[in-house]
């Protein structure tokens, strides 16, 4: 179970994943020691997954993001199996979520421009495994973005 300073900690980590271990236990008021050990128990127990930078997508000329519902020609199981599989080999792909309701998948993308865009969408999701139909969702605006989860 998580106590109330292992959510601090990781609200922290969320926030600046580069803290330094001593600020960090500054912040919630143990020794470097006690948190450098709560860290290795909250990933191992699998709470922490990884570190990762955050990059800006436009300055690397990732101007579009857009969203696409896929729509497979058949649900079974494997043809589930054979999309999630060739999905995950599709660096475009950015995440890739089995929905329920109207359709199957919901796959977001960050590309250059429209005319990347039209390239991924022919040449690499509807040549995927057991694609029938997709919708494009073009974003406008990116309202929120920080994708911290609420402690």
């Amino acid at each position: 179970m998580l106590d109330r300073t292992d959510r601090r900690i990781l609200s922290l980590l969320q926030s600046d994943g580069r803290i330094a271990g001593v600020e960090l236990a500054e912040k919630v008021g143990l020794s470097p020691t006690a948190v450098g050990e709560r860290l290795k128990r909250l990933s191992r127990e699998g709470y922490i997954t990884g570190y990762r930078a955050t990059l800006d997508p436009l300055k690397l000329g990732l101007n579009l993001l857009v969203f696409v519902e896929v729509y497979l020609d058949k649900t079974t199981p494997d043809a589930f199996e054979r999309f999630a599989a060739a999905v995950k080999r599709a660096p475009e792909v950015l995440e890739c979520h089995m929905v329920a309701g109207g359709f199957d998948y919901l796959v977001k993308t960050r590309v250059a421009d429209m005319n990347a865009y039209r390239r991924f969408l022919g040449e690499v999701l509807l040549a995927l495994p057991a694609v029938r139909e997709t919708r494009t969702y073009a974003v406008m605006e990116e309202v929120k973005t920080d994708g911290a989860l609420p402690l």
